[in-house]
């Protein structure tokens, strides 16, 4: 395999995992771009390495922006606007975490405190609310567990992780 396909292979490979954290697979893609290069590019470059359009490149470059995955990059008399991901993949996983529970699961934990306060007037109303207290309480854990994640360095987490899978 070439270096060329092998970019290639990781290009498409990071776009299709891209959907497992909440992502679309173009805005992974461009993720993976920045990622292997070693020299911040413009939206032009990303356009024609992954065959999209302008509109599709800028939209998905802001989000990557916004999800703190990628910076922009100022290089002395250019005009155009360079992008380059964030390397220290620890960082890039505590920012996803951050994201998606940002996204995902404040917005739940919310529903939850909101709808844990319905009246028990009959059994199944009981039934309901149980359901609604362990939930809420598996999701605080989770809230409190990501928190500490989000907190650690990278050496605990590898440590503790390695220390999990033997």
């Amino acid at each position: 395999m070439t270096a060329e396909e092998g970019k290639e292979r990781f290009i498409q490979s990071w776009g299709a995992l891209g959907s497992s954290w909440g992502i679309n697979r173009t805005m992974a893609q461009i993720h993976a771009l920045l990622l292997i290069s070693s020299e911040p590019l413009c939206a032009e470059d990303i356009m024609e390495e992954l065959m999209i359009s302008r509109g599709n490149a800028n939209m998905n470059i802001r989000a990557l922006i916004d999800w703190g995955l990628v910076h922009k990059v100022l290089k002395q008399g250019e005009r155009k606007e360079f992008f380059m991901a964030v390397k220290d993949m620890w960082e890039v996983v505590k920012n996803i975490i951050i994201q998606r529970k940002k996204r995902e699961l404040e917005p739940m934990l919310k529903v939850l405190d909101e709808i844990s306060n319905v009246e028990s007037t009959d059994e199944a109303s009981e039934n309901f609310l149980q359901v609604i207290r362990d939930i809420k309480l598996f999701s605080n854990k989770a809230d409190a567990t990501l928190d500490s994640l989000v907190k650690s360095d990278s050496n605990w987490f590898v440590g503790t992780f390695m220390k999990m899978i033997k």
